[in-house]
Protein backbone atom coordinates (compact mmCIF):
# COMPACT_ATOMS: atom_id res chain seq x y z
CA UNK A 1 0.00 0.00 0.00
CA UNK A 2 2.82 2.41 0.83
CA UNK A 3 4.54 1.87 -2.53
CA UNK A 4 1.28 2.59 -4.39
CA UNK A 5 0.87 5.75 -2.31
CA UNK A 6 4.46 6.76 -3.15
CA UNK A 7 3.66 6.25 -6.85
CA UNK A 8 0.64 8.52 -6.52
CA UNK A 9 2.80 11.14 -4.78
CA UNK A 10 5.40 10.86 -7.56
CA UNK A 11 2.67 11.20 -10.18
CA UNK A 12 1.27 14.27 -8.47
CA UNK A 13 4.72 15.81 -8.10
CA UNK A 14 5.28 15.42 -11.84
CA UNK A 15 1.89 16.99 -12.52
CA UNK A 16 2.42 20.03 -10.31
CA UNK A 17 5.87 20.53 -11.84
CA UNK A 18 4.22 20.47 -15.26
CA UNK A 19 1.68 23.01 -13.98
CA UNK A 20 4.54 25.21 -12.82
CA UNK A 21 6.01 25.12 -16.35
CA UNK A 22 2.64 25.97 -17.88
CA UNK A 23 2.36 28.97 -15.55
CA UNK A 24 5.77 30.17 -16.77
CA UNK A 25 4.62 29.77 -20.38
CA UNK A 26 1.42 31.60 -19.54
CA UNK A 27 3.33 34.61 -18.21
CA UNK A 28 5.53 34.70 -21.31
CA UNK A 29 2.44 34.64 -23.54
CA UNK A 30 0.71 37.32 -21.48
CA UNK A 31 3.79 39.52 -21.86
CA UNK A 32 4.06 38.77 -25.58
CA UNK A 33 0.32 39.45 -26.06
CA UNK A 34 -0.35 36.24 -27.96
CA UNK A 35 -4.01 35.46 -27.19
CA UNK A 36 -4.37 32.33 -29.35
CA UNK A 37 -1.37 30.59 -27.83
CA UNK A 38 -2.47 31.79 -24.39
CA UNK A 39 -5.87 30.14 -24.82
CA UNK A 40 -4.14 26.85 -25.68
CA UNK A 41 -2.05 27.05 -22.50
CA UNK A 42 -5.14 27.87 -20.43
CA UNK A 43 -6.91 24.79 -21.83
CA UNK A 44 -3.87 22.63 -21.04
CA UNK A 45 -3.86 24.06 -17.53
CA UNK A 46 -7.53 23.19 -17.02
CA UNK A 47 -6.97 19.58 -18.12
CA UNK A 48 -3.89 19.29 -15.92
CA UNK A 49 -5.64 20.74 -12.87
CA UNK A 50 -8.45 18.20 -13.30
CA UNK A 51 -5.84 15.41 -13.48
CA UNK A 52 -4.14 16.75 -10.34
CA UNK A 53 -7.51 16.77 -8.58
CA UNK A 54 -8.13 13.14 -9.59
CA UNK A 55 -4.76 12.02 -8.23
CA UNK A 56 -5.36 14.09 -5.10
CA UNK A 57 -8.63 12.24 -4.54
CA UNK A 58 -6.81 8.91 -5.03
CA UNK A 59 -4.22 9.97 -2.44
CA UNK A 60 -6.95 10.96 0.03
CA UNK A 61 -8.64 7.60 -0.46
CA UNK A 62 -5.35 5.73 0.06
CA UNK A 63 -4.57 7.76 3.18
CA UNK A 64 -8.05 6.98 4.51
CA UNK A 65 -7.35 3.28 4.04
CA UNK A 66 -4.00 3.66 5.82
CA UNK A 67 -5.66 5.41 8.74
CA UNK A 68 -8.28 2.68 8.97
CA UNK A 69 -5.59 -0.03 8.93
CA UNK A 70 -3.18 1.83 11.21
CA UNK A 71 -2.55 0.82 14.78
CA UNK A 72 -4.54 2.55 17.42
CA UNK A 73 -1.39 4.46 18.40
CA UNK A 74 -2.20 8.12 18.08
CA UNK A 75 1.46 8.91 17.47
CA UNK A 76 1.97 6.40 14.65
CA UNK A 77 3.16 7.98 11.41
CA UNK A 78 1.07 7.09 8.36
CA UNK A 79 3.70 8.07 5.79
CA UNK A 80 7.20 6.70 5.44
CA UNK A 81 10.17 9.02 4.90
CA UNK A 82 9.97 8.83 1.09
CA UNK A 83 6.28 9.68 1.04
CA UNK A 84 6.80 12.52 3.52
CA UNK A 85 9.60 13.95 1.38
CA UNK A 86 7.47 13.68 -1.76
CA UNK A 87 4.57 15.37 0.01
CA UNK A 88 6.83 18.21 1.15
CA UNK A 89 8.14 18.64 -2.41
CA UNK A 90 4.60 18.74 -3.79
CA UNK A 91 3.60 21.37 -1.23
CA UNK A 92 6.65 23.49 -2.11
CA UNK A 93 5.89 23.34 -5.85
CA UNK A 94 2.22 24.16 -5.20
CA UNK A 95 3.24 27.19 -3.15
CA UNK A 96 5.46 28.30 -6.04
CA UNK A 97 2.50 27.77 -8.42
CA UNK A 98 0.35 29.99 -6.21
CA UNK A 99 2.98 32.71 -6.41
CA UNK A 100 3.25 32.38 -10.21
CA UNK A 101 -0.54 32.51 -10.50
CA UNK A 102 -0.60 35.76 -8.51
CA UNK A 103 2.12 37.21 -10.78
CA UNK A 104 0.18 36.14 -13.89
CA UNK A 105 -2.99 37.67 -12.49
CA UNK A 106 -1.20 40.96 -11.87
CA UNK A 107 0.19 40.89 -15.42
CA UNK A 108 -3.29 40.36 -16.86
CA UNK A 109 -4.68 43.20 -14.76
CA UNK A 110 -1.89 45.51 -15.91
CA UNK A 111 -2.60 44.54 -19.51
CA UNK A 112 -6.27 45.33 -19.04
CA UNK A 113 -5.40 48.71 -17.54
CA UNK A 114 -3.19 49.48 -20.54
CA UNK A 115 -5.96 48.55 -22.97
CA UNK A 116 -8.44 50.70 -21.05
CA UNK A 117 -6.01 53.62 -21.04
CA UNK A 118 -5.39 53.23 -24.77
CA UNK A 119 -9.13 53.12 -25.44
CA UNK A 120 -9.59 56.35 -23.46
CA UNK A 121 -6.77 58.04 -25.38
CA UNK A 122 -8.32 57.01 -28.69
CA UNK A 123 -11.69 58.40 -27.63
CA UNK A 124 -10.05 61.70 -26.68
CA UNK A 125 -8.30 61.90 -30.06
CA UNK A 126 -11.58 61.20 -31.88
CA UNK A 127 -13.32 63.87 -29.81
CA UNK A 128 -10.60 66.40 -30.70
CA UNK A 129 -10.77 65.49 -34.38
CA UNK A 130 -14.53 66.05 -34.47
CA UNK A 131 -14.22 69.41 -32.74
CA UNK A 132 -15.51 72.38 -34.77
CA UNK A 133 -16.29 76.00 -34.01
CA UNK A 134 -19.67 77.73 -34.09
CA UNK A 135 -20.45 81.26 -35.41
CA UNK A 136 -19.29 82.88 -32.20
CA UNK A 137 -15.94 81.03 -32.24
CA UNK A 138 -16.72 78.60 -29.44
CA UNK A 139 -15.63 74.96 -29.85
CA UNK A 140 -18.41 72.42 -30.36
CA UNK A 141 -18.62 68.76 -31.32
CA UNK A 142 -19.31 67.83 -34.97
CA UNK A 143 -22.64 66.28 -34.02
CA UNK A 144 -24.06 69.53 -32.65
CA UNK A 145 -24.96 71.25 -35.91
CA UNK A 146 -28.68 71.14 -35.14
CA UNK A 147 -29.13 74.94 -35.07
CA UNK A 148 -27.85 75.51 -38.64
CA UNK A 149 -30.50 75.71 -41.35
CA UNK A 150 -29.79 75.67 -45.05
Amino acid sequence: MASSLNKKFEQQLAQVQQLEQLLEQELALISAREPDALLDVVKQKEVLIEAIQTVDNDIKFALGKLRANADTDAGAELLDDDASALKASIEAVIENCRHKTAVNQAAVEQGQLRVSHLRNLMMEVRAKESLTYNKSGKPTGAGSLKGIKA
